[in-house]
């Protein structure tokens, strides 16, 4: 049996997960939340991981009911996502390896989110849709590599989401796109906004923009309330999603769907995907919070599959990268999963 215990700070959440050939043993994390209308710096963000990381890893041992000398593998977040906290999070990593006398792995996100989402659903060789705070692409599996189908071509929708929050003051507890799609269920007018989508790729600067701009203007002339702006960005915003993931399941001959990444937890978005799915003959798969979230225990998965197959990082590679897609990464341990498309 192998043991692989990961480490994720890519951003806001800490998360530190422990895994055993397939099974999560444990997978605690926190949050650094802000004041309404406040993103989260860099900065202050390392400064929350430097400050409670070590709790964590604590947590993450005693729930797993293991000692350092139980694990086999220490995998990290190498990239992409914010830099200090980024750092913060390798460092422990790294010295953690050295103490424990054990092999490190540089795990790019993005996969995390992908090899978690297929262990948890068991979707076998999907298209799949991720979507967080950080990256919005539409991706499958060929020839090694993971393949970007479609992308966005300027921000992310999870951060369209968080900066519209912030225009209106939404609270970032738990998280403002958890927040919305709570007060858009309460909507019942909707709003018209600007869609935009070029081929296989999106657009959500355009949308973000004009809302920025009438939001309040909406609202105190009592045009339209909150609830409303929050379910009409919604609709707009997912079904711009599900057109694009839809052309790439029609491009690489797919019946299968995986939504991974923190907004992929978001209901609405589930729904709206399943009504394309079942349209086509094909079937959905998502998570709910706890591993669509940021979390360690991606880390440790893809960490695990790596490392089975015979990958380890040498401590003079074990470098972060805020821009990290992944094309870039080969991966050798799916031999059955490597003809998504023609």
């Amino acid at each position: 049996m192998t043991v692989v215990i990961g480490f994720e700070g890519s951003a806001n959440k800490i998360g530190i997960g422990i895994i055993r050939d397939g099974e999560v043993l444990s997978n605690p994390r926190r949050t650094y939340i802000t004041p309404p209308g406040q993103g989260f710096m860099p900065s202050d963000t390392a400064r929350h991981h430097r400050a409670v990381i070590l709790t964590v890893l604590k947590e993450a041992l005693d729930q797993a009911g293991l000692k350092p000398e139980d694990i086999d593998c220490v995998a990290y977040t190498k990239g992409p996502g914010m830099g200090a906290p980024l750092v913060t999070t390798a460092l422990v990593a790294r010295t953690v390896a050295q103490l424990w006398g054990k092999p490190l792995l540089g795990v790019n996100h993005c996969i995390g989110h992908i090899e978690m989402g297929r262990l948890i659903t068991k979707a076998n060789n999907p298209t799949v849709l991720y979507v967080s705070g950080g990256n919005t692409q539409v991706i499958a599996y060929s020839e090694r590599r993971y393949r970007i189908f479609g992308e966005t071509i300027d921000i992310a929708v999870g951060n369209c989401l968080d900066r519209f929050a912030r225009v209106i003051k939404i609270s970032n507890d738990p998280s403002p796109g958890y927040n919305i799609e709570q007060m858009a269920k309460k909507g019942s007018q909707y709003v018209e906004l600007p869609y935009t989508v070029k081929g296989m790729d999106v657009s959500f600067s355009g949308i973000l923009s004009y809302i920025e701009e009438a939001a309040h203007k909406m609202l105190s002339s009592g045009q339209c309330t909150a609830e409303d702006l929050c379910f009409s960005l919604q609709e707009t915003l997912f079904s711009m999603l599900v057109e694009i993931t839809e052309r790439a399941m029609a491009h690489c001959g797919s019946q299968e769907v995986l939504i991974v990444g923190g907004v992929g937890c978001n209901l609405r978005l589930q729904e709206m995907m399943e009504v394309m799915c079942k349209e086509r003959g094909a079937k959905l798969f998502a998570t709910d919070e706890r591993f669509c979230i940021d979390n360690g225990a991606m880390i440790a998965q893809a960490g695990w599959e790596m490392f089975r197959s015979g990958q380890v990082t040498q401590l003079e590679e074990s470098w972060i990268t805020q821009r990290l897609i992944p094309f870039y990464c080969v991966f050798f341990f799916h031999k059955h999963y490597n003809k998504a498309w023609k």
